[in-house]
C-alpha cells in the first residue's frame, strides 16, 4: 500500500474527528479551516480542511501560504467523497472528478476516454483542465488519467509526480 495514501486517510480521518467535535462542542476560536502538514519520504504535503472535510491537498513544493480554505457552496452536495469538498469545481468539473475515482489503483484512462464516458466524445481537452483543476489530487486520482498512446500529459503537483504516483501503483504508460 501506497504510504502517501495512507497518510493522507489518516490525516483526513483525524481532521474529519476534529471538525465533528468542533461542531458539536463549538471552537475556541472563530477559524473555519486549517491547514495540516503531512510529512512523508516523499516531501512534505499540505492538506487543507474546511467545515466540510478535506478541501485541497498540495504536494512538496508547490504547496501554497496557506490562506482561507473556500467556502462550501451549494454544490457540496454532489462531493463524491466522504469527507471531501469538492464543491470549489464546476458541474462539469465534478462529473470529472466523480468519474477518477471508478478508475481502480494500478489502472489508467485516456482523458478521451474519460471525455467518451461523459457522453462528451470531444471534450478529451476539457478534461484534461478538469484533471488539472481537482483540489485533491491523490484522493480524487487524476493522475490515473493519461494522454493518447499512454503518453503522461500534464500533472498539477508538479514534475515528476504523475510517473511517481504510476510506478508505485505499477501502472503502465508511456514516460
Amino acid at each position: 500500500t501506497d504510504e502517501i495514501t495512507i497518510r493522507v486517510a489518516i490525516t483526513v480521518i483525524a481532521a474529519i474527528i476534529a471538525i465533528a467535535v468542533a461542531l458539536i462542542f463549538g471552537r475556541e476560536d472563530d477559524r473555519d479551516d486549517s491547514a495540516v502538514p503531512i510529512a512523508t519520504r516523499h516531501g512534505t504535503f499540505v492538506a487543507q480542511f474546511n467545515d466540510i472535510g478535506l478541501c485541497r491537498l498540495d504536494f512538496p513544493a508547490k504547496a501554497r501560504a496557506i490562506k482561507p480554505a473556500p467556502k462550501p457552496t451549494g454544490l457540496a452536495k454532489r462531493r463524491a467523497v466522504a469527507g471531501a469538498d469538492l464543491s470549489a469545481g464546476t458541474q462539469f468539473q465534478q462529473t470529472v472528478w466523480a468519474e477518477l475515482l471508478n478508475i481502480p489503483p494500478g489502472q489508467t484512462r485516456s482523458y478521451g476516454e474519460i471525455a467518451g464516458r461523459l457522453a462528451k466524445p470531444g471534450a478529451a481537452r476539457a478534461v484534461g483542465s478538469a484533471c488539472g483543476a481537482n483540489p485533491i489530487p491523490v484522493i480524487v486520482p487524476c493522475h490515473r488519467v493519461l494522454a493518447a498512446h499512454r503518453r503522461i500529459g500534464g500533472f498539477s503537483g508538479g514534475p515528476g509526480w504523475k510517473p511517481r504516483l504510476l510506478r508505485i501503483e505499477q501502472a503502465e504508460f508511456v514516460g
